[in-house]
C-alpha cells in the first residue's frame, strides 16, 4: 500500500482520501485551515493524520487537491519540502465558460507544477476526467500521464490500491490533452449523456483468434 499526503481539504480531497483509506493507504490531509484538515481526517477515520500547511508532507505521493489556478502557488510554496516525492495534479483548469482551457497555449497544469516543483520530484496527472461522484462510487478508468517511470508506477499501485484502473497515455507533454478530455466530459455532460453519472474509459476488443 502507499502512503499519500492530501494538500486540500475540497470535496475531492475527500473522495480521494475515503478510497484510499478504504484501500489500506495511510492518509495525511494537509490544508491552508488546520481545522479544516483535522475535521476531515477525522471523518476519513483509518488513522487519517494533518500535517502543518507548507511542511514537508508525510507520504511519498502528494495529491494536490487543489482549484487549478492555486496548485501552483502552493508547489511553489512548498518548494523543497517536495523534494523526492511523487507529485499528483489533479486540476481542470476550465475557462469560465467551461468550453475550454483557461491557458490557451499548448502547455497543463501538470507542466507548470513540474517547472516549480524541486529537483527530483516526479509529476503525475491523474484523476482529472473522473467527476468526483462516480469516483466516489463507481470504478473508473484513471488516465495518469509523466516523465518519470517510477513516479508513474507508484500512481499505478495507488489506483490499483482503490480498485481501479489506470492507463498510462504517455508522457508529461499529455497532460494537455488529458485536461482537455476534461473538457470533453462537461461537454458530454451538457450534451450527448446529459448527466455527470458517467467517466471516460476504454473498451478493449476480444483477441481474435490467429488463422
Amino acid at each position: 500500500m502507499s502512503s499519500i499526503s492530501i494538500i486540500g481539504t475540497g470535496n475531492m480531497a475527500r473522495t480521494i482520501g475515503a478510497r484510499a483509506t478504504a484501500g489500506g493507504n495511510t492518509v495525511e490531509i494537509m490544508g491552508r485551515d488546520q481545522s479544516k484538515a483535522a475535521d476531515l481526517a477525522k471523518a476519513l477515520g483509518g488513522g487519517a493524520t494533518t500535517g502543518e500547511w507548507g511542511t514537508a508532507p508525510a507520504g511519498d505521493i502528494v495529491i494536490v487537491a487543489l482549484l487549478h489556478d492555486s496548485v501552483v502557488p502552493a508547489v511553489a510554496q512548498y518548494g523543497d519540502a517536495l523534494a523526492g516525492k511523487v507529485i499528483v495534479d489533479i486540476s481542470n483548469p476550465f475557462n469560465s465558460t467551461f468550453d475550454g482551457l483557461a491557458h490557451r497555449e499548448e502547455t497543463s497544469i501538470a507542466q507548470q507544477v513540474a517547472k516549480a516543483a524541486p529537483a527530483g520530484a516526479g509529476v503525475v496527472k491523474a484523476f482529472n476526467t473522473v467527476f468526483r461522484h462516480v469516483l466516489e462510487t463507481g470504478r473508473p478508468d484513471v488516465f495518469i500521464a509523466g516523465d518519470n517511470a517510477q513516479a508513474k508506477a507508484s500512481v499505478e499501485a495507488f489506483v490499483e490500491s482503490l480498485g481501479l484502473r489506470p492507463l498510462d497515455v504517455g508522457g508529461l507533454g499529455m497532460a494537455h490533452w488529458l485536461e482537455g478530455a476534461g473538457v470533453v466530459t462537461v461537454g458530454l455532460a451538457n450534451h450527448g449523456v446529459g448527466s455527470l453519472d458517467f467517466a471516460l474509459g476504454i473498451t478493449e476488443l476480444p483477441v481474435r483468434a490467429s488463422g
